[in-house]
């Protein structure tokens, strides 16, 4: 009953601090939340809530760094390799060791394997607590991608070097042979086993889906289990990083899901809406436990009198400036040797303000709190762990330091010019809109195949017309131009000249007869028409125009009896796609030597278009698209919700740009799904 009372009271105090945060968005969300449990233990004293570090990278991290692995840009991560793994292993590592003999020097009372494990334990950083303050200001994407990266390595190597360290006081033996050759093995352990039960899952679901087993409700239930899954069996069968493992599975699901078809639109929605949840719960408890476990942490160290109260909290703060200043050193020369190298594609030259913004985004949180609280009370021999309440109390408070000076520094930092199509702190509404449709339209040719390739191109048409009514100034500037329309229009014509050549060959060659001869001609002056008018000369007319004689050359055939209908009708098909085919190809002719190639192509896409919808079947098209496009736009509108997410999480919209955003989705939908019914 108790352990019911205080994981409901954590909840309730989850919400408060949210609506706190949307009043005071000065302050962080993590922030809030640590005082509430710090609050909750000073006033409920028999409220506890103590978690095994193998259950808190069971329960919090497992989960939230397989989410990471999913949604993180696979291009930036592979751009960031160097600069990621470096952070995450090779940092590491310089800061256990660095800071262990720093914290040795400055407490001689705690022996260099101890300091060493306080070091390991205040690498790791909490890219959960820089999100929050994303928020609300403007930290540059290659930052944020950096932080986010190398968190989801560093957990492992930092708990890695932690656990040596501890065993090391407590047995009084350390082999850095064995050491290194058990971090590789748990490392490349672990990722190999991410691979392969991420792809096992996959297939697991794939066969179960074969079997008739559709159920959404199951489907999404297997997905949220799968980190937990697979944490278990990499931590407890081959003792190898669980952490490592569901990073990989994560970017595998990821994977996967572009690539194949193993998610339907409905499974994605409720599984997306169910992360939702449990991302927004995990992400606040994790904060709310590291308030609740730091007066506990520090009474011991308070109520010591071999220590003042000034003098440890003088230890916080030297050892935090020292953890950030070894990241801040790191940061300069790595990036110095990235510029010098030239490895890495469009280093930037390095600079003392992006080195400082880097440093102090390595916020200390969840991971570190856990692990330190795990440091057992005695060792071998039966003597208590030396300095254990001291470690605590440090731990604790570095935290707390990297968090206040990320807080209070880094809105310092970050003020100057915004970035193109930002203003202020946020993205403009309109260039938020326009991500939000360019997303749209990149998932739509994601999911493009033969079979619905024609829906495709309709969707995009739809989606290009919305851009360009959204941001005609960027978009229709050039485009509206007169030199560029009648450029359009010329090699449009040109185009027709070529489909009107080619029927002509046909035609003498006794390829047709003279009536379906006398409809293409028909057909092919009403575009020429269309086109020199210079009135309705859009694509989406002509494609519209096109199609529509089509449909007319059908309702005269079937006047004719039925044989001679359906084999006049299937020639007239053929000639039609092969006279569209004659002109792509000398559209792409064109385009290698025409000094306005982007015009070509405009045109070679439009000539896709009309192919892809001459080669779909006309019996069952209507059901048979509808449904086909009824599944596209559910896929697309569960895309464009989880666009405005990414930029919300990422600060680079507020709370009212994504709720204004979220019923610009609905408006699409609304009126999309009306015209569909319609």
């Amino acid at each position: 009953m108790d352990l019911l009372i205080t994981v409901l009271l954590l909840l309730v105090c989850l919400l408060i601090s949210n609506i706190i945060s949307h009043y005071i968005p000065i302050l962080p969300t993590a922030l809030t939340q640590i005082a509430f449990g710090i609050i909750i233990a000073l006033l409920f004293k028999n409220i506890s809530l103590e978690i095994e570090t193998e259950w808190f990278l069971l329960l919090f991290v497992a989960p939230l760094l397989y989410n990471d692995g999913r949604h993180f840009p696979r291009e930036e991560l592979w751009k960031q390799r160097a600069s990621i793994f470096g952070n995450a292993i090779i940092l590491v590592l310089i800061t256990t060791i660095g800071g262990g003999y720093f914290i040795h020097w400055m407490i001689p009372a705690m022996p260099l394997a101890a300091a060493f494990a306080l070091a390991a334990i205040l690498s790791p950083t909490d890219p959960v607590a820089v999100n929050g303050i994303a928020k609300r200001i403007h930290i540059p994407e290659k930052i944020l991608n950096l932080v986010r990266g190398e968190s989801l390595i560093n957990d492992a190597s930092g708990l890695v070097a932690f656990n040596y360290a501890v065993a090391a006081v407590v047995t009084g033996y350390f082999s850095l042979r064995e050491a290194l050759v058990n971090f590789t093995y748990m490392f490349l352990a672990g990722a190999i086993l991410g691979l392969i039960l991420g792809l096992l899952i996959t297939w697991i679901r794939f066969i179960l889906r074969k079997q008739g087993i559709n159920d959404v409700t199951f489907h999404s239930l297997l997905q949220i289990m799968t980190p937990f899954i697979i944490f278990m069996i990499t931590e407890e069968l081959l003792h190898a990083s669980g952490v490592i493992a569901v990073v990989v599975a994560g970017i595998v699901h990821s994977l996967v899901k572009e690539r194949t078809e193993t998610m339907l639109a409905e499974e994605q929605v409720l599984t997306e809406n169910i992360w939702s949840i449990v991302l927004f719960i995990l992400n606040g408890v994790v904060f709310l436990l590291l308030g609740l476990n730091i007066p506990s942490s520090m009474m011991e160290s308070v109520a010591n009198p071999a220590y003042g109260n000034w003098l440890i909290i003088g230890y916080v703060l030297a050892i935090g400036m020292i953890i950030l200043g070894i990241r801040f050193v790191w940061s300069y020369v790595f990036s110095y040797y990235e510029y010098l190298s030239g490895k890495t594609k469009d280093a930037a030259e390095p600079n003392l303000k992006t080195s400082l913004l880097t440093s102090l985004t390595g916020v200390r949180g969840a991971v570190t709190m856990a692990g330190v609280l795990s440091i057992p009370f005695i060792v071998t021999g039966g003597k208590a762990f030396p300095e254990r309440s001291l470690i605590l109390f440090i731990a604790a408070g570095v935290i707390l330091f990297t968090l206040i000076v990320a807080t209070v520094f880094l809105p310092l930092l970050v003020k100057g010019e915004p970035d193109e199509g930002e203003t202020g702190n946020h993205l403009d509404l309109k260039e938020a809109k326009r991500r939000i449709l360019l997303a749209a339209i990149k998932k739509i040719r994601l999911e493009m195949n033969e079979e619905n390739e024609a829906i495709g191109y309709e969707l995009i048409d739809e989606y290009k017309i919305m851009f360009q009514q959204i941001q005609p100034e960027q978009n229709s500037l050039e485009q509206g131009t007169v030199v560029y329309q009648q450029k359009l229009r010329d090699i449009r014509l040109l185009s027709l000249k070529v489909e009107r050549k080619y029927i002509h060959n046909v035609m003498e060659k006794n390829g047709m007869d003279e009536a379906i001869f006398e409809i293409f001609q028909k057909s092919l002056d009403l575009r020429e028409e269309a086109l020199s008018n210079n009135g309705r000369s859009g694509a989406m007319y002509l494609i519209g125009k096109v199609i529509r004689e089509w449909r007319r050359i059908r309702s005269h055939f079937r006047k004719k009896d039925k044989e001679t209908r359906l084999a006049k009708l299937k020639l007239g098909r053929v000639i039609q796609l092969k006279s569209f085919q004659t002109a792509l190809e000398n559209l792409e002719g064109m385009a290698k030597e025409y000094e306005r190639a982007d015009i070509v192509y405009a045109v070679i896409s439009d000539y896709k278009r009309m192919i892809s919808r001459l080669k779909r079947p006309t019996a069952r098209y209507n059901e048979k698209s509808d449904e086909q496009k009824e599944e596209l736009r559910l896929k697309v509108m569960e895309i464009e919700r989880s666009e405005i997410h990414k930029m919300y999480e990422a600060g680079k919209i507020d709370r009212e740009q994504a709720r204004e955003l979220r019923r610009f989705v609905n408006y699409i939908e609304t009126v999309t799904l009306h015209e569909h019914v319609e």
